[in-house]
């Protein structure tokens, strides 16, 4: 039976860039376990998966809409200095994590520039704006 919205499914996987590299696998791991249809994953793998029978596999290319989404430069901020820890030097390309004041989840941050009194952090996702191959096996429907 065909995998859809609403299943607990296991699977493995295999995430490439755009040059080949691969960035993420769970070929020497446990199989991912998620349901469709909650937004646990990205729309393009979930969509991906649905379908799928266990043991059947699917390579596909997702467009970062599918995927992270795009590179948004209002997720690029202009902090000061003095709003950073002081406890540890910052360099560019260093990726930070953040503590946003109000409280809630901690937002991981990349330095992109460091200026006298400034630093410029890029809070977009590190694959925002890219295109990813998944190679998917659907292992089973729980």
């Amino acid at each position: 039976m065909p995998a859809q919205e609403g299943d607990k499914v296991r699977v493995h996987y295999t995430g490439t860039l755009p040059d080949g590299s691969t960035f993420d696998s769970s070929v020497d791991r446990d199989p991912l376990e998620f349901t469709l249809g909650q937004g646990q994953m990205i729309p393009g793998f979930e969509e991906l998966v649905l379908g799928l029978e266990p043991g059947q596999s699917k390579t596909e290319t997702l467009p970062a809409e599918k995927a992270y989404g795009p590179h948004r430069e209002d997720l690029v901020r202009k902090v000061s200095k003095e709003q950073l820890a002081a406890d540890f030097d910052l360099e560019e390309g260093d990726r930070i994590r953040l503590q946003p004041p109000q409280g809630g989840q901690p937002m991981d941050a990349l330095i992109t520039e460091i200026q006298d009194k400034e630093v410029f952090l890029d809070l977009n996702h590190p694959l925002a704006g890219e295109d990813l191959t998944f190679e998917v096996e659907l292992v089973e429907i729980v």
